[in-house]
């Protein structure tokens, strides 16, 4: 193994588990944290480890030589130009009622990094962008829990680009955003803000479901009233002008034939000029 893996991550745990355990009303840590300077994927070993875990846990990597994306596209990142992580959340719903669980997970991610001072945008379903161009993204990956009534565990790896790292932009062909404001708190403390506001956003859609949501995505969405088209596999399916969302998490667009209500798949949204 390379020389820049054997030492520690770059974070101390149970730094950001004082931080957690401060901000819980009961003074109680809810989540468990571990940090490692390197693994394949976050999403993977949580997904391993679900059998195992007795409470929620935060699993954060310098870098992850496997890291994922949408549709299992490959997520690259330089350690100290990013942050990405995953949480293990077990929600009292059964698997078909989870959706529009991304784009929560999008107005949480949102919302912490507003704190920041960073003004981020929503790109349904499942990706942070700032000025237009990809910021951050999220996978969420879900298993039953184990035939305990209708709980289902949640795996979210959420990727942040703090720098852009240069040519990528040109690799990707694609605008990349970066939040470089991020790097002038602690990294402990940016975790444990998104965490935080992670664990709100779950807690609240286990109880009220995406409804509670939807205008608070609304307010960072990034294509509001714009001409968009939805893609799959190359073939344009829908052309119209973009609405919002509705209570299920449905991307919501005005058409030649009315509007039309898109559930999320394999498909992408896409400006119609893009």
């Amino acid at each position: 193994m390379p020389a820049e893996f054997e030492s520690a991550p770059l974070v101390r745990p149970e730094r950001i588990g004082m931080l957690l355990a401060g901000s819980d009303s009961e003074g109680q840590q809810r989540i468990d944290v571990e940090a490692v300077a390197l693994t394949g994927s976050t999403n993977v070993d949580l997904m391993q480890r679900l059998s195992s875990l007795q409470r929620p846990l935060l699993l954060v990597a310098d870098r992850q030589s496997a890291g994922r994306g949408r549709a299992g596209r490959p997520w690259r990142a330089v350690p100290e130009d990013s942050l990405t992580f995953s949480l293990a959340w077990r929600l009292q719903r059964p698997m078909h009622a989870l959706l529009g669980l991304p784009l929560a997970i999008g107005v949480a991610l949102a919302e912490a990094l507003e704190v920041f001072g960073v003004r981020p945008q929503l790109k349904w379903p499942n990706d942070v962008l700032r000025d237009g161009a990809k910021l951050a993204g999220i996978l969420i990956e879900t298993a039953s829990d184990g035939g305990r009534g209708d709980a289902t565990w949640a795996v979210i790896g959420i990727g942040i680009n703090l720098v852009v790292p240069a040519g990528l932009a040109d690799e990707l062909q694609r605008p990349i955003g970066a939040a470089s404001e991020l790097q002038k708190a602690p990294r402990e403390t940016v975790l444990a803000i998104i965490a935080s506001a992670l664990a709100s956003v779950l807690e609240e859609f286990e109880q009220r479901g995406f409804g509670a949501f939807v205008k608070r995505w609304e307010a960072f969405h990034a294509y509001a009233g714009q001409a968009v088209k939805i893609v799959d596999h190359g073939r344009v399916v829908h052309e119209g002008t973009a609405v919002g969302v509705d209570m299920m998490g449905r991307f919501l667009m005005d058409t030649e034939q009315g509007q039309v209500a898109v559930l999320a798949g394999d498909l992408s949204l896409r400006l119609q000029d893009g």
